[in-house]
């Protein structure tokens, strides 16, 4: 079974166990969060100041991470803002955790907040 097939198997799965590299220690930096899978990405958000964990990503993107006690490795990116790559990250969040709405009451609901998506290698 691929990686993109695992995956979108344990996608109903409600958190992720994501871990990065310090970018200042070198150590690894594990934070359990929510996630949403669609077309074989991990799509991640935050509110708020950025982490330590995202600011982890943006110096060096390679990530592991385990859902539902599966174990993969991937490379993630901060998303930019107003992409077709931000709104299929939106929709699949909301929807997964809070059901179907308008793109008005989605664009609102991560209107503070930095996406991430994560690449299985």
């Amino acid at each position: 079974m691929s990686y993109t097939d695992k995956l979108m198997k344990l996608r109903s799965q409600k958190f992720i166990h994501l871990t990065t590299k310090g970018r200042k220690t070198g150590r690894p930096h594990s934070v359990e969060l929510w996630f949403a899978a669609s077309d074989g990405k991990v799509f991640l958000s935050h509110e708020g100041k950025e982490t330590d964990w995202m600011k982890n990503i943006k110096q060096k993107g390679e990530v592991s991470f385990e859902i539902g006690g599966e174990k993969f490795t991937g490379k993630a990116h901060h998303i930019e803002e107003h992409t077709q790559e931000a709104w299929q990250c939106k929709v699949a969040l909301y929807e997964k955790y809070y059901g179907k709405a308008t793109k008005e009451v989605i664009e609102d609901w991560f209107s503070l907040s930095k996406l991430i998506a994560i690449e299985t290698t």
